[in-house]
């Protein structure tokens, strides 16, 4: 199967991607549905890998893709050295039950201390 559509097309769905990285990255936490966590999560392990890199390219290739400068300078100065001595598993999700109004499967996306 490969990956969840999540009910969207590839463009709508790497926009939402993006701005959830944007708030995993900004907050370093985040509550969304368990399909999105877990699609999250491998996006936010590839990037905190590639910024623990901290060369030209892989600045480049992170602004790419999150677009906001703001949260990419945090996750290069702040949050990739918390994971220098750490190889992968920088995320973890919490399931947190079912929300009220649509009973979707709730869970807490949050960054390894």
């Amino acid at each position: 199967m490969g990956y969840s559509k999540l009910g969207r097309n590839s463009s709508a769905r790497k926009a939402l991607f993006r701005s959830v990285l944007v708030s995993l990255f900004k907050h370093e936490r985040i509550e969304t549905t368990e399909a999105k966590a877990k699609e999250i999560s491998g996006l936010a392990e590839k990037l905190i890998t590639l910024a623990k890199r901290d060369d030209l390219s892989a600045r480049r290739q992170v602004v790419a893709e999150l677009v906001d400068k703001e949260v990419a300078k945090k996750l290069f100065d702040e949050i990739a050295p918390k994971y220098k001595e750490r190889n992968g598993g920088y995320t973890r999700i919490l399931k947190l039950g079912v929300r009220r109004g649509d009973a979707a499967p709730m869970a807490l996306l949050e960054l390894v201390k």
